[in-house]
């Protein structure tokens, strides 16, 4: 069957929740899954399903001026290193274009090497930023304008 990435539903959220160390290891980042996202912004929400269930996902929304942000990325510890990451963010981009998005940005900690890594190696520019999390509290944080040809080529569906 191979891999298919449609927007998620909120079973899906339910069973990355329960699935959560897959995807994130030792690190509890449920409180940063918010069901209201997938429900309020289903477009931007996707999955990566495969015949023995979901293999990454990505959440995210547009901003009303016009950013795609990217909340929350992963891809389950058997799918690491087969470009589904990659796949996921593109489908997210297409998606974010067709909502009107002109720009794409995500936000990392600093410690997390392997995200910035990740988004400078899809083009993003990074900026540590201080205190953008509070006092003390820099992040990484990533912009990407989207080009005109791709803004242009998104009217397929994300399937």
């Amino acid at each position: 069957m191979g891999i298919h990435i449609a927007p998620a539903t909120a079973a899906d959220f339910h069973q990355v929740l329960t699935d959560h160390p897959r995807y994130w290891g030792e690190r509890d980042l449920r409180s940063l899954h918010l069901l209201a996202l997938v429900q309020e912004f289903g477009p931007t929400c996707l999955v990566a399903r495969a015949e023995d269930g979901i293999r990454g996902y990505v959440f995210g929304f547009v901003t009303p001026d016009g950013t795609g942000y990217a909340h929350l990325i992963a891809t389950r510890d058997d799918a690491r290193g087969t470009g589904l990451g990659r796949r996921l963010h593109a489908a997210f981009a297409k998606a974010a274009v067709r909502q009107g998005a002109r720009r794409l940005k995500a936000i990392t900690s600093v410690e997390n090497t392997g995200s910035i890594a990740f988004h400078r190696a899809l083009g993003f520019d990074v900026e540590i930023v201080d205190d953008y999390n509070g006092p003390g509290r820099a992040m990484a944080v990533f912009h990407r304008d989207v080009s005109p040809m791709a803004r242009t080529s998104c009217s397929a569906p994300v399937v």
